[in-house]
């Protein structure tokens, strides 16, 4: 990993490693898009799906626990934790699922080896020992993993010893003490050649005859990934992950396109998982483990199940998700479409079937759709869908379908099968747009359930339920006899939220229940957002100081009236872009999309935009301002030595506004973004 001491030191720059949201032609946090998503292009030729380095091991990508994301080098870090961990794999299933390795990270040594070179655990955090970890872990059934740097010191500010210079006798003391697994990280490495270091303790490794799985975290700065096939079992593609949905994304996407580059032996690493930390919704978490397990990615847990959530236990113990993951064909998912942020990406499997996500970047329920041609598959009279997160089955004409939360993903298994007429018919439960109401008015919204089965749905009834005390009364027929593949019914809504009900968002479920011709019930449940939202005010005000729909941001929070930090909120200092302070704004990082309701009742949205000091010498960023899907207007791309400059859109007519930054195309290093005096004019 790459971690220093305090954020602003924090060599984060400017992911050179590669410029994935280029390739990509992603289009960041932008405004919603309604149209399908089902353009196929090919991927480049895939390496062969071999163990370049023969050894047997890591043929399925290494699963399993490390405690840096949730400890750093705190107190807490210690053996009880270790152990704690061991017994909660064996006790919640989680062994069973697949986990195997109990992985420790920087600071389990003392700062200075012994009078004979050798590296001594920190008696405090470790009394017994690594070794009586180590077996303690090995009693339970699982492997144990350890932590060392491809330099003279580790990376936590501390300074640790790390291996450069004495990679055998560290190895020699690994195996001595039954390490299973090793991370290998790239701090003060004086400048010596990545690979050579590497191939170093590599054949340290070997020379101990014990096998032990090497990952190399290098964090992609010399393109590892062209290299290390028959260095290492894994190599880090990125920087380290943070607990956010801005460094998910990132992340997610510079390592995309290296699908070509894994197979059984040979993965690609884009860090460890954040499920459980906090940072993250629990859908958003979801979608970090749907796309971690589709990019045939290590799943090593990293929050400190201890204190996890039923939740995230759910996420993380998801057997059909983990089977995606674990599959033995070892094929990385590669990308079908990813236009205006709603993502496809289909991952062959060893039985012929094909893992499809569906994933919605965008701060709105997506519409996306694709094929089974388009997935792979063969020509067939239908085909069946699993869904791996609602854990049901279906049958399809060949068309695969479904509205997605924001932020949010749809995992399905997509096969050829024989059997596919003892299935209910797909359907996809959708609607036209996420409500915003006024407390008080009616609002009316319209919603869909479309037959995507071979077999025509019968019995169709369809429900929009929402919190006590709400009118929601269907204005045209919800229900139907006979709906046939391809057709829909459409029913109109008219929902009444109560006066006085608080701005905020709030859950509505669309429920459709159905038959198939044999009889078989089914259900398909939509999850729907809806905000209760006031008239902006008359006159001009700081948008600063009044309600947004939603926020994303890159790292942290946004902030009111400050810069943006990148941790907590009220981390940073005020407002500055070339040394001017300003008292009022906005404070983010790219990527970022702040929503505002307009109610078209506005006129004119203005700010003066620009990189905040606190970047230093670094950071690229471009401003966006949207209105009702449209781009009002935009900078361009901004360095850190441009003024703040003025920006202005025209929103005459616009139900919302959206303030997007985006990364300037080079990734999201350093890149503080400030909508300074923002004003909303009304």
């Amino acid at each position: 990993m790459r971690r220093l001491p305090t954020r602003t030191t924090r060599a984060r720059g400017a992911l050179t490693a590669l410029a994935a949201v280029t390739l990509l032609g992603a289009a960041g946090l932008a405004a919603p898009a309604t149209a399908d998503a089902t353009t196929a292009a090919p991927g480049p030729a895939p390496v062969p799906a071999t163990s370049v380095t023969g050894d047997g091991l890591a043929l399925t990508p290494p699963m399993g626990f490390n405690n840096w994301n949730s400890t750093h080098c705190r107190a807490e870090f210690n053996e009880t934790m270790v152990k704690g961990i061991a017994d909660i794999f064996v006790e919640r299933g989680l062994k069973d699922a697949g986990y195997r390795y109990v992985n420790i990270d920087d600071c389990w040594a003392l700062p200075e080896r012994d009078a004979d070179g050798k590296l001594v655990p920190d008696p405090a955090r470790f009394p017994h020992g690594i070794k009586a970890v180590a077996d303690y872990v090995h009693s339970k059934g699982l492997k144990f993993g350890l932590y060392t740097s491809a330099g003279t010191r580790t990376c936590d500010g501390s300074g640790f010893p790390g291996a450069l210079g004495h990679e055998y006798s560290d190895a020699r003391q690994f195996a001595d003490w039954g390490v299973d697994y090793l991370k290998y990280d790239n701090c003060n490495n004086q400048g010596v050649d990545a690979k050579g270091r590497y191939i170093t303790m590599r054949d340290a490794l070997r020379a101990t005859g014990r096998p032990i799985v090497y990952s190399i975290c290098e964090w992609g700065e010399n393109k590892p990934w062209e290299w290390a096939g028959d260095v290492g079992q894994l190599w880090r593609t990125t920087y380290d992950i943070n607990d956010s949905w801005g460094s998910m994304l990132s992340i997610m996407k510079q390592n995309l396109p290296l699908s070509r580059y894994a197979g059984p032996g040979r993965w690609n690493d884009p860090d460890m998982l954040e499920v459980g930390n906090g940072g993250m919704t629990d859908t958003e978490y979801r979608s970090h483990f749907s796309m971690w397990s589709m990019m045939a990615s290590p799943l090593l847990i990293g929050s400190d199940l201890r204190k996890a959530t039923p939740a995230a236990f759910e996420i993380l113990a998801n057997r059909e998700v983990i089977a995606v993951d674990q599959d033995p064909l070892g094929k990385q998912g590669t990308v079908v479409s990813s236009s205006s942020g709603r993502w496809i990406v289909v991952k062959e499997l060893a039985d012929g079937s094909r893992a499809v996500a569906l994933f919605n970047e965008t701060g709105s329920a997506q519409r996306i759709g694709t094929t089974a041609r388009a997935a792979g598959l063969p020509d067939a009279d239908a085909y069946t869908v699993r869904d791996l997160w609602q854990h049901t089955t279906t049958n399809t004409a060949g068309t695969v379908s479904a509205t997605v939360p924001a932020h949010g993903t749809v995992m399905l298994r997509l096969s050829v099968d024989d059997t596919w007429a003892s299935y209910p018919p797909a359907v996809e439960t959708a609607l036209e747009a996420a409500p915003l109401l006024e407390a008080g008015k009616t609002t009316e919204l319209t919603t869909t359930v479309t037959d995507l089965g071979r077999t025509p749905a019968r019995d169709l009834s369809v429900a929009l339920t929402g919190p006590a005390g709400w009118r929601i009364e269907a204005a045209t027929p919800h229900t139907d006899g006979t709906v046939p593949t391809g057709a829909s019914l459409a029913t109109t809504w008219r929902l009444t939220a109560p006066a006085g009900t608080p701005t905020g968002a709030y859950a509505l479920t669309l429920t459709a229940d159905y038959r198939s011709p044999l009889g078989v019930t089914a259900r398909s449940v939509l999850p729907v957002r809806t905000h209760v939202v006031v008239a902006p005010p008359a006159g001009t005000s700081y948008l600063s100081d009044l309600p947004w729909l939603a926020a994303a941001n890159g790292w942290g929070p946004v902030e009111r009236d400050a810069a943006n930090g990148e941790n907590q909120a009220g981390d940073s200092g005020p407002l500055t872009i070339g040394g001017t302070v300003f008292a009022k704004g906005l404070g983010a990082h790219a990527h970022s999309d702040v929503e505002f309701y307009t109610g078209s009742a506005c006129t004119t949205v203005s700010a003066r935009v620009g990189l905040d000091d606190e970047s230093g010498a670094h950071g690229t960023v471009a401003f966006e301002i949207w209105a009702d899907g449209r781009k009002a207007a935009s900078t361009g791309v901004l360095t850190n030595d441009a003024p703040a400059q003025p920006l202005k859109a025209d929103i005459a007519g616009a139900r919302t506004v959206h303030l997007v930054v985006t990364d300037g195309g080079d990734g999201i290093g350093y890149d503080h973004a400030d909508w300074a005096d923002a004003k909303l004019s009304c």
